[in-house]
């Protein structure tokens, strides 16, 4: 039922979409916050109100791999979600939650949005997050060491924007869902982040993701849309050519942009049990 309703929408993008795939995930999602709650809550990693990450673990471990959660929402919106057991946005953490119960540190960051954020602030706020994880996690069980940022659409090119302003970046490995790299032109939805179209191939992440040495698994879905899909292939095409093999990636089958990420931590374990080995193997 769940994948003919998502086949149902097709590549279709807005409010309404998100609130359908919402509906199909959130009687399990609540689920999911009520067995991970939040480990330590609206941690400051930088100045800004929007500087604020959660910390989820169930393992009693030490030195535990940690993956932090970079949201999308069109670099208009979203939330790191960690109220969900108390009733408020799962959609989030529980990627975050999922990866604690499959026995890492969990993390999801806010960074700054549209209107007051412009380019390059979104990628710079992924960089203060991993700085101040470095800094930190060890005293909440995590190896700063080993930690794989991961993130969808808008959060997806934020991650790709921190490899562009620092290549010398200190991590262990990087998800990225559904996002732009630079291999399609600019999209006027998103100019009033990036600025003139001029400027838009210049301030795209395209050469940085393509020659990086972090591990990386790449991934869109069946129904994203044709922008997505093609900046997928094209970035899964120039890894191929530059360094004679692919990274690990998935094209999702049954999925669409926001169930994406909004179904893991679901019964639907592919992508999840993909991105668990991976972060297993950095």
């Amino acid at each position: 039922m769940t994948r003919g309703a998502i086949a149902a929408m097709r590549n279709t993008l807005g409010p309404q979409v998100v609130e359908q795939v919402r509906a199909l995930f959130d009687g399990g999602q609540r689920e999911l916050a009520a067995r991970v709650p939040v480990l330590a809550a609206d941690c400051a990693y930088g100045p800004h109100e929007r500087h604020r990450l959660d910390l989820y673990r169930t393992s009693e471990a030490p030195g535990l791999p940690v993956v932090l959660f970079v949201h999308g929402g069109g670099f208009r919106l979203g939330d790191k979600g960690g109220a969900a057991s108390e009733g408020g946005s799962w959609q989030n953490a529980a990627f975050a939650r999922t990866m604690a119960e499959a026995g890492f540190l969990g993390a999801a960051m806010n960074y700054r949005l549209l209107p007051q954020a412009r380019w390059p602030e979104g990628g710079e706020d992924v960089v203060l997050a991993v700085e101040w994880l470095r800094a930190n996690v060890a005293a909440h069980g995590g190896d700063p060491a080993r930690i794989v940022v991961a993130g969808t659409s808008a959060g997806a090119v934020h991650i790709a924007s921190a490899l562009k302003l620092r290549p010398d970046l200190a991590l262990a490995g990087a998800v990225l869902l559904s996002g732009l790299y630079g291999y399609t032109p600019l999209d006027e939805r998103d100019e009033p982040y990036y600025g003139p179209n001029a400027d838009y191939p210049e301030r795209m992440p395209r050469e940085a993701v393509a020659s990086t040495a972090i591990p990386l698994f790449v991934a869109c879905a069946q129904y994203d849309p044709p922008r997505f899909q093609s900046e997928f292939l094209g970035l899964m095409a120039e890894r191929l050519e530059r360094h004679g093999a692919m990274p690990v990636g998935m094209i999702v089958p049954g999925h669409n942009h926001y169930s994406l990420a909004m179904h893991v931590g679901t019964s639907d374990r592919r992508l999840a049990d993909e991105i668990v080995d991976f972060v297993s193997s950095c």
